[in-house]
């Protein structure tokens, strides 16, 4: 089997955009592939470094939310960043072949800099698709599932290893250049309009959210602005309700926007089939994560088990680039 590895920054329980976009395929990819998740604390400390309380907590809630949508401790490998020292090795080793200018034109970098707010951004900011890099190559990963959003990270870190094997490893020792899982599925978005569902956004439903929580959530989500009553004409279009809809409800998405669009069904019971749609599906989540929650020992074991695999390969992967590298004494 073919290894993989994806994850998430500890910043925060996911939330339904998560699911979406990688939890749902990674609980599929864990039958075709050995499946390493990443609970990335240390690049959480990026924009959360002054909150380092979060970050701890939120190391146990990805990995709850991971585990609650299905995915098997017994077939996946989860790691928790910070208790791997070969990535933290890796990363200083690929920094001295990897340029500033290179780093600041990174169109995702940019992205998440105006994201922030940030006029200036730390060295660690700035560096962190180096981190991804090693990340992904320490357990020598040959696939990363990614949307279009992170494939400018992936193509770097694919620069900064084929640079780094053409100066110091050989076809026996090579670091193993990593290709993207392309995710298909659509981005989602948020409850209010927003292009993206995000933590720092507030307009997210979150995996943890209780049935009235999401009620609530839904109730207030932005429709057609156009439409004023219920014998208004709607366009869904341009309503977010509707996009949840083809998601969520797919099998009643044509006759839902059929109704809408003749004045046959009002937003309020437009929201409230999403809401029934959207809590089926979160029904059974909060069921494992009441159970996981209830048993963090648990996790803290899944965690730290995992952990100590990832460093059995890593340790062997930086005694390879060392000897290369000519560092082993």
């Amino acid at each position: 089997m073919k290894r993989i590895l994806t994850g998430d920054r500890t910043t925060g329980k996911l939330h339904l955009g998560h699911y979406v976009g990688s939890l749902k395929n990674r609980v599929a990819l864990q039958e075709q592939y050995e499946t390493f998740i990443l609970l990335a604390d240390i690049q959480a400390l990026t924009t959360h470094f002054e909150n380092p309380k979060l970050i701890n907590s939120s190391i146990y809630d990805v990995a709850i939310d991971n585990l609650s949508v299905g995915l098997n401790p017994e077939k996946v490998t989860f790691i928790q960043q910070s208790l791997i020292p070969s990535i933290a090795e890796l990363t200083v080793f690929y920094s001295m072949l990897t340029t500033v200018n290179s780093l600041r034109h990174n169109p995702t970098i940019k992205t998440e800099m105006k994201q922030y707010g940030f006029k200036d951004v730390t060295y660690g900011f700035l560096g962190y698709p180096v981190s991804q890099a090693a990340d992904i190559t320490f357990c020598s990963a040959q696939l990363v599932p990614v949307g279009d959003d992170q494939l400018p990270h992936l193509e770097q870190a694919r620069k900064i290893v084929r640079r780094f094997n053409a100066l110091y490893m050989d076809e026996t020792s090579a670091i193993v250049e990593p290709e993207a899982l392309l995710s298909e599925v659509p981005r989602l978005i948020g409850l209010d309009g927003n292009s993206k569902m995000g933590k720092s956004l507030g307009n997210a439903i979150y995996l943890s959210d209780d049935a009235e929580v999401v009620r609530d959530k839904v109730r207030k989500a932005v429709t057609d602005t156009n439409r004023i009553s219920i014998a208004d004409k709607g366009n869904p279009d341009n309503c977010v309700v509707s996009v949840y809809h083809k998601i969520f409800n797919s099998d009643q998405y044509d006759n839902i926007c059929e109704m809408c669009k003749n004045a046959q069904i009002g937003c309020a019971t437009c929201k409230n089939e999403l809401t029934i749609s959207i809590n089926q599906l979160l029904s059974p989540i909060r069921e494992k994560r009441c159970y996981f929650e209830s048993n963090k020992a648990l996790v803290k074991e899944i965690i730290l088990e995992g952990s100590n695999r990832a460093n059995l390969i890593g340790n062997e992967t930086i005694a390879r680039v060392k000897n290369a590298m000519h560092l082993s004494l």
